[in-house]
């Protein structure tokens, strides 16, 4: 089932390019980068279920959200990612 936003792989495609950008930007402090980095890789673990998938990355991003060096840019990035993972954890994809 595709919604009107995308497949399954399209979401994961447009959430992995945002998570790219925050990972090589060099004004993202590196706890957060290393965060990013590890819900990109939950993103892709073969093992689980996308909504699962999109559950771990989710929490990942979430531990760091909250850390004030983040530059405005890069946390607005974050929660548009947050809420495309939500509306695949939700099981809309």
């Amino acid at each position: 089932m595709a919604s009107a936003q995308g497949t399954w792989e399209e979401r994961r495609a447009r959430i992995a390019q945002i998570l790219e950008t925050v990972v090589n930007d060099n004004t993202t402090p590196r706890n957060v980068r290393k965060a990013v980095k590890e819900a990109m890789d939950e993103l892709f673990n073969e093992r689980y279920s996308p909504s699962v998938r999109a559950a771990n990355a989710i929490e990942k991003i979430e531990e760091v959200l909250s850390d004030g060096n983040i530059p405005s840019f890069t946390r607005t990035q974050l929660w548009l990612a947050i809420s495309l993972l939500e509306s695949i954890k939700a099981g809309q994809y």
